[in-house]
């Protein structure tokens, strides 16, 4: 899936949240199976946490690919890291869940 790399090109903390393009979403059949998956999940706003978790997939694993498929036009990032506003309640139950199921 990540072709032997275990970290991401860019730091993707596992709370960044995730959506995917129209780029995508134009693309689906171009993409592989586990992109696939990430745009379909991503089809409204998700943590890499929650993707990690919901794919059933290493959240390393799942960190490489988003950033790969961000790097393509595939997905937006949205990472705290980016704001100085914190995060909402709704964010933090949506990343604990996610941790959880991990």
């Amino acid at each position: 899936m990540t072709r032997g790399r275990t970290k991401p090109k860019a730091q993707l903390p596992l709370e960044a949240l995730i959506s995917a393009t129209a780029t995508a979403r134009n693309e689906m059949g171009a993409l592989t199976p586990e992109c696939q998956a990430i745009s379909d999940l991503c089809r409204e706003w998700r943590s890499v946490a929650e993707i990690s978790a919901l794919l059933r997939i290493p959240l390393g694993v799942a960190r490489v690919l988003v950033a790969d498929m961000s790097e393509q036009g595939l997905v937006q990032i949205r990472s705290s890291l980016d704001t100085d506003s914190r995060p909402n309640a709704n964010l933090l139950e949506r990343v604990l869940s996610g941790l959880r199921k991990l």
